[in-house]
């Protein structure tokens, strides 16, 4: 929750710190590459004060892709047992969300994005409704990959494009999440 003003000098420095971040290695499909650029969009958008609904969408991507991450580990180590993609997701967003709960980041009144300027049952906390729109943001443009991909054959159409889909769609939504909440 931050109550300062930024400008889109900061949200440019946001991107291209992204940028530079994938532009270091090959990166595998939901890879450590697309979880460390994920994380630098969380530190740099609080860093920079940004809005809690933009921070809220990269917390949510990042935890779904460290998500990603940890089944994929389990797949190459054999490992298996019943609900095992499903416990693995619960207990990642329950290690991010439960913490900021328990420090009052996510539930504080204050934090609410107020439903047409005023204060109503259908008010939402900021970060929360960041993370949840990020987290879905990161899954479909993750499925958008694996369906296009699929019909080229199995092929890529340009170098690093599992890397930019997830990663230019969360920069487009934190525009504009950016702009509604200005």
């Amino acid at each position: 929750m931050t109550d300062h003003k930024t400008n889109p000098f900061k949200i440019a420095i946001l991107g291209i710190g992204t940028i530079s971040v994938l532009s270091h290695k090959v990166a595998l499909a939901v890879c450590p590459l697309c979880t460390i650029a994920v994380a630098s969009g969380v530190g740099f958008s609080r860093w920079l004060g940004i809005d809690d609904t933009v921070t809220g969408l990269w917390i949510g991507a990042l935890t779904l892709s460290m998500s990603f991450w940890n089944i994929n580990w389990f797949d190459k180590k054999k490992i298996h047992f019943k609900f095992r993609n499903e416990i693995t997701i619960l207990a990642y967003y329950l290690l991010i969300i439960f913490p900021l709960w328990g420090m009052g980041i996510i539930g504080n009144k204050l934090g609410a994005l107020k439903t047409f300027g005023v204060d109503s049952a259908f008010s939402v906390d900021k970060l929360t409704l960041g993370i949840l729109v990020g987290t879905f943001a990161f899954w479909t443009s993750v499925e958008w990959y694996a369906h296009i991909k699929a019909k080229n054959k199995g092929r890529a159409h340009f170098p690093f494009e599992k890397v930019v889909m997830p990663n230019a769609l969360l920069v487009i939504l934190s525009l504009v999440f950016f702009f509604l909440t200005k």
